[in-house]
């Protein structure tokens, strides 16, 4: 996959990175559709801050992959087929629906809505992905995603994803990624597509 030469270095995560990729995250998803849709207008960013630290270094860096550009400045975290996460989910559950707070019906309903149309077999699922704002329209988004997209199609995996940015969906399908699913989430959520991205 080609990469600019600008695209800063992509290595994976250490635990010196995760101030400033949780920085990176809950900036990028502090106005994101889905995020407003299911998190509390409470102390909205704070809630983002916390949600985004809790899922990175809980389960991402623990069960997952993670990748950094420009040590945190754009972000990647993939659940593996390798590991299942399902004990850290179940412990930090509570944690999710109190950030949730009184969006947390909508978290649950949203969860529902675009399940069905995730992959049965084994996958590489994209967790989240960011770039800091100062950091954008460098190649960063598809330098940081490069590692687990190759990754996924060398052990022959499909790579999913989900996004409510319509914006997005022309980037990812840039990377080989197809809509495979285009749901409006329950409660007056916004619009999600699916999108999947097969082995070659």
């Amino acid at each position: 996959m080609p990469q600019r030469q600008n695209a800063g270095s992509v290595r994976p995560i250490t635990d010196a990175d995760v101030p400033l990729a949780v920085d990176t995250l809950t900036r990028a998803f502090a106005d994101y559709p889905y995020m407003r849709h299911v998190i509390a207008e409470d102390d909205h960013e704070g809630r983002i801050r916390r949600f985004q630290e809790v899922c990175l270094t809980r389960i991402a860096m623990v069960y997952g992959r993670v990748w950094v550009a420009d040590a945190g400045l754009a972000v990647a975290a993939w659940a593996t087929p390798d590991q299942d996460p399902s004990p850290a989910f179940a412990e930090i559950g509570p944690l999710l629906g109190d950030l949730a707070g009184d969006r947390a019906f909508a978290y649950e309903s949203a969860d529902q809505a675009v399940a069905p149309h995730r992959p049965k077999e084994p996958a590489w699922f994209l967790n989240t992905v960011a770039v800091a704002p100062e950091a954008q329209g460098r190649g960063l988004g598809s330098a940081v995603l490069a590692p687990g997209i190759e990754a996924a199609a060398r052990a022959g995996h499909p790579a999913f994803l989900e996004t409510s940015g319509e914006r997005n969906v022309a980037f990812y399908e840039r990377l080989g990624f197809k809509v495979v699913a285009d749901v409006r989430l329950p409660h007056d959520g916004p619009r999600t597509w699916s999108m999947r991205r097969d082995p070659h």
